[in-house]
């Protein structure tokens, strides 16, 4: 019943194709009438949780579908490509984006790891890490109702929506994908603060070095680790943020020379060459391709 009145509430809140707003710093609705295959998207820390229809997403061949039985956990910027390849007039896929605030998550993980809070017992397959799915279970789908309730009351919204986003937060981190989220915000986790410096500073020069050296890692442990956490080595990994965030960019309508000094890159033929390798497509090509709704994929 909870979850069935969340969807009534994006339905009446939502009157267009795209993200919505809600009046809570983080969090927006998003419809989709029209279906969209797979394109390369940039996953920052968040959450998303579908209640009609289903969402696909893509991380270094790691294919993940989700609809109203399980949300999508992402706590680390991650390379991915996402669409929604069933939705459809008929059939609109509803749902909601919720921001994981990097200090709130880490003030609670150390909260609840101060006061021995039990870790929950994780199930499915550990080796795709980077995203993880977890059950909509009864604790999530209540707080998230709670938190949604609010975006009819302006007052409401900017007195409790603190608190009910952060009993939101809870929620995630004492589910399924509680472990795992908790992993990448707790203290002295070296990988998630090296991915959010990759995510912030794609504009730059990144070396493995200095990535192992910001982490206190020697080269070698840094190297394995990262492949650990996000299934990629840690220089496929900076290529395809930044791939990523060119291929965004020029959907966008920026020029491609524009987006490839966006992303760091120098040389604008370089750039060329190894988004055809990741594409299939130059740069102009895909562009010219794409009509991508933004805040869908």
């Amino acid at each position: 019943m909870s979850k069935q009145r969340i969807k009534q509430l994006i339905e009446d809140r939502t009157d267009k194709d795209g993200l919505t707003e809600t009046g809570i710093p983080g969090v927006r609705l998003f419809r989709a009438t029209q279906a969209i295959p797979c394109v390369p998207a940039v996953y920052e820390p968040s959450v998303v949780a579908i209640v009609n229809g289903s969402k696909e997403a893509v991380l270094d061949g790691h294919r993940f579908v989700y609809d109203d039985r399980q949300y999508l956990c992402c706590p680390m910027s991650m390379p991915v490509k996402a669409g929604t390849p069933n939705a459809s007039i008929d059939d609109p896929l509803y749902g909601v984006f919720i921001s994981l605030n990097q200090r709130v998550m880490t003030e609670l993980t150390l909260e609840m790891e101060n006061v021995g809070g039990a870790l929950p017992k994780v199930k499915g397959d550990l080796r795709a890490q980077g995203i993880r799915l977890a059950e909509w279970d009864e604790d999530f789908t209540d707080a998230l109702l709670r938190l949604l309730q609010l975006g009819a009351n302006p007052i409401g919204a900017a007195v409790l929506g603190d608190a009910r986003l952060r009993e939101l937060y809870y929620a995630i981190l004492q589910g399924e994908a509680g472990l795992f989220a908790r992993q990448a915000f707790g203290a002295g986790n070296a990988i998630a603060r090296s991915i959010s410096h990759v995510s912030s500073h794609l504009d730059t020069p990144i070396s493995i070095d200095d990535m192992a050296a910001r982490a206190g890692m020697s080269r070698a442990v840094f190297h394995r680790k990262f492949k650990q956490v996000t299934t990629m080595a840690p220089i496929q990994f900076v290529k395809s943020m930044r791939l990523n965030n060119a291929a965004m960019k020029i959907a966008g309508g920026m020029t491609v020379n524009e987006a490839a000094i966006d992303v760091g890159y120098v040389s604008s033929s370089q750039f060329s060459r190894e988004f055809k390798r990741m594409y299939g497509q130059s740069p102009r090509q895909w562009g010219e391709a794409q009509q991508l709704p933004m805040g869908v994929a």
